[in-house]
């Protein structure tokens, strides 16, 4: 049975053999299974695991098909059987928060990475069996001022990518603190200025990502908006800001059967908001113009969604691509027609969340209820 997974900081793109009739999906309390009907287009939440546990990320290795879980505070997971069960795989870390997992392909090979809160990177070369830590990360000037705005204000390491021609360029991204480059496999890394004075924010980097027609085209979505660089990162181009439709953009993608357009999902106002509104306003939003205009994504999607895609993943097969989305309200959306109708296909799955959002959006929906329960003065 075909299978993608759906988590805030994990791998977001799967290349298939056809669309998948099954989900694992990172919650607050565990792996959640979804599964598709066999000839139907019914979906139903078939069983759940690593039951307690807040599940930052999910990835699927593609040569020997072995599922990792990163979560919060209780470290790595692995299970060799589709998920069914799962055993601890941590040789090799010193950090129990493993906030992300990426991979970088490296012709038939694949290398594993794991980022961690605080903000440590570290690599397998065994398929997860050991790991390594890529201590040069330690030594990037400026990394004292690395800080997350939740308590207890500690960076961690979003996203780990390649350039698509040389798995030895790899770029960090770590949120709060910087965007990074290394040039020798992570031997050691230098900064990349992208900000202008156009920002805003601190430098919120949420994941860098290539065009895959020219890999020079380069774009980083973050806290404060969406960054374009034609190239190779020399010099930034700001998209988008805060007062656009897609506040605070996350999960960014760009299929290379698309013909050039763009799609990015994430919260229509940030995150500090939500503790004030309990709506984050989420929405998918597309580019037809290399991002400098952006229209909403409807098809099915509603108009406003108060819980926010903490999560996407960007599914391919032959001759197709479909996305997938899950909100902090335990929403589960997905397109199979390359983003133009979208279907809920499953609900209360559990808050999908990367940190604390979840929480954010509770707390703001808590103090609305309290203002509007106040007796109005005559």
């Amino acid at each position: 049975m075909v299978l993608a997974c759906l988590s805030p900081n994990g791998v977001d793109t799967y290349d298939l053999a056809q669309p998948p009739a099954r989900l694992l999906v990172a919650t607050q309390n565990g792996v959640v299974q979804v599964e598709r009907k066999q000839d139907a287009q019914q979906w139903s939440v078939t069983g759940t695991s690593l039951e307690g546990l807040h599940i930052s990320s999910l990835m699927r290795e593609p040569v020997h098909g072995r599922l990792f879980a990163g979560v919060h505070s209780s470290g790595l997971y692995c299970s060799k059987d589709d998920g069914r069960s799962w055993q601890p795989a941590m040789t090799g870390l010193a950090h129990e928060h493993v906030f992300s997992l990426s991979l970088i392909r490296k012709g038939s090979d694949v290398e594993l990475y794991a980022g961690t809160e605080p903000a440590h990177l570290y690599r397998s070369t065994d398929y997860g069996e050991t790991w390594q830590e890529l201590t040069a990360l330690q030594d990037v000037p400026g990394r004292e001022n690395w800080n997350f705005p939740p308590p207890p204000h500690i960076a961690h390491v979003k996203h780990v990518g390649c350039d698509p021609r040389d798995p030895r360029k790899i770029y960090v991204c770590v949120e709060q603190g910087a965007l990074l480059v290394s040039d020798d496999a992570g031997a050691s890394f230098r900064e990349i200025h992208f900000q202008n004075e156009t920002y805003k924010l601190n430098k919120d980097v949420h994941r860098v990502v290539f065009n895959p027609q020219d890999p020079d085209e380069m774009y980083v979505p973050g806290g404060d908006g969406i960054s374009r660089s034609c190239d190779g990162g020399r010099t930034w181009e700001h998209l988008t800001t805060p007062e656009m439709r897609l506040a605070y953009p996350d999960q960014f993608y760009i299929p290379a059967e698309a013909g050039g357009d763009l799609f990015a999902v994430g919260g229509g106002t940030p995150p500090n908001m939500w503790r004030q509104t309990g709506n984050a306003r989420t929405a998918v939003v597309t580019s037809k113009d290399c991002g400098r205009t952006w229209q909403q994504v409807r098809g099915g999607l509603p108009e406003e969604i108060a819980g926010n895609f903490e999560a996407a993943t960007m599914m391919t097969w032959p001759g197709g691509f479909g996305f997938l989305t899950g909100s902090t309200d335990g929403e589960i959306y997905a397109s199979f027609d390359q983003g133009r109708s979208w279907a809920l296909i499953a609900e209360n799955v559990g808050a999908v969340s990367k940190c604390v959002h979840a929480r954010n959006i509770e707390m703001g929906r808590a103090a609305v209820r309290q203002l509007a329960a106040q007796p109005k003065q005559s």
